[in-house]
């Protein structure tokens, strides 16, 4: 495809009014698989034939017509939909890819997660993640709410609209008071992934620390700068502490944990995009080893794909997906290596596009799944997309 059609493709997807999605975590919402997986975390050779069971089922008989499924909003989808309608808008100022960013942002506002000390955003699930830890439907995400911040940073930057730089500021509140510390010390930080002293998850502590450097910028007094500059200081300091020699990141630090593709993107870019806003001490370093052990141990050379795991802990029935292919896309696009650009978009388009249609998988057996998912993984890829021939302002 060429840069038209992808934009014909951000715009088709990104200007629905309805951005309710199908997503992999569907046959997980039922109350009964939702049982087998919080299960499989307790007596995992017990609950595994059925949640092997549920995924076949899911992949292999219900992936195209979603029987007894339901559509579902989710906050990410719709703020990477106003991120990549903002992008058009630079590139074009056609002044109706900004009136639809902001149906996206208005979404946003009505749909936060309540009783917290500020603004935030979750996945909107039920989601069970290991032994006597679920999070509710109600549970704000410290990876989530990041992205709903960009949007409303990038459309307060294009409008200086009070209502968003408000929202802005109230979202520092819920990273001061309601995200957990579960480790600190002299020179470094862990923070929670929620609003509970749970896990520390790598890629959770980079959205963390991106997102006190973007807020620090938002007129924060005295103490609530020194708060943020000192959290963003010992956040990176934790998380290059734990970045090994070759470039790569654990998942997680607790447990036996797994190396994959996308989550080791997020961790690069947060970085980047951190220091834009915050400079932070020798990150270059860090990000171009980070960057090297990506292309290094997922890049399939044959396939011109990156693959999920360097290291797993599990078995899987996915050959490749669209969430480690579209944040590598968008990694490649943050560090400005053209020919890796080129080659992916490429292959992108000829592995998870067909007949009009994203897809989210590509089975161990070389077909297609999961047509459409927004969540999972069309959104990111659009995001990525819309950032093709242009910077974003940060």
């Amino acid at each position: 495809m060429n840069v038209h059609e992808l934009d014909s493709k951000i715009i088709q997807y990104c200007t629905r009014k309805n951005l309710a999605t199908w997503d992999p975590y569907d046959i997980w919402k039922f109350k009964s698989c939702f049982n087998i997986k919080k299960y499989y975390y307790k007596q995992k050779t017990l609950a595994l034939p059925f949640a092997a069971l549920a995924t076949f089922y899911d992949t292999y008989i219900n992936n195209r017509h979603r029987t007894f499924y339901r559509q579902q909003e989710y906050p990410i989808v719709r703020a990477m939909a106003a991120l990549a309608l903002m992008n058009l808008y630079r590139r074009y100022k056609y002044k109706a890819y900004l009136q639809f960013a902001k149906k996206h942002i208005v979404w946003l506002l009505e749909h936060t997660c309540k009783g917290y000390s500020g603004k935030c955003w979750g996945i909107n699930f039920r989601y069970p993640v290991k032994k006597d830890l679920v999070y509710d439907e109600n549970t704000p995400f410290v990876t989530i709410t990041p992205y709903i911040v960009e949007a409303l940073h990038q459309y307060a930057l294009l409008t200086r609209d009070p209502v968003c730089i408000a929202a802005i500021k109230s979202v520092f509140k819920f990273f001061k008071y309601d995200v957990k510390v579960l480790f600190e010390d002299a020179d470094s930080l862990a923070t929670s992934y929620g609003p509970i002293k749970d896990r520390i998850v790598i890629n959770a502590l980079s959205y963390t620390m991106y997102s006190y450097a973007l807020l620090a910028r938002y007129y924060l007094n005295g103490e609530d700068r020194d708060f943020a500059k000192s959290n963003i200081t010992k956040l990176y300091q934790y998380i290059i502490d734990q970045q090994h020699e070759s470039g790569f990141w654990m998942y997680s630090v607790e447990g036996k944990s797994f190396i994959d593709c996308f989550h080791s993107c997020f961790v690069v870019k947060n970085i980047i995009k951190a220091n834009t806003c915050f400079k932070l001490p020798n990150s270059h370093n860090t990000v171009e080893k980070g960057y090297e052990y990506i292309k290094r141990a997922f890049w399939v050379e044959k396939d011109k794909l990156f693959k999920r795991f360097s290291l797993t802990n599990k078995l899987g029935i996915v050959k490749y997906d669209l969430y480690d292919n579209a944040e590598a896309l968008n990694l490649a696009i943050l560090m400005k290596d053209k020919e890796l650009i080129r080659i992916l978009l490429e292959s992108i388009c000829q592995n998870f596009y067909k007949d009009g249609h994203f897809y989210s998988m590509v089975d161990i057996f070389g077909i297609k799944r999961n047509r459409d998912m927004l969540r999972w993984a069309v959104m990111p890829l659009l995001y990525a997309l819309s950032s093709l021939n242009h910077g974003t302002e940060n």
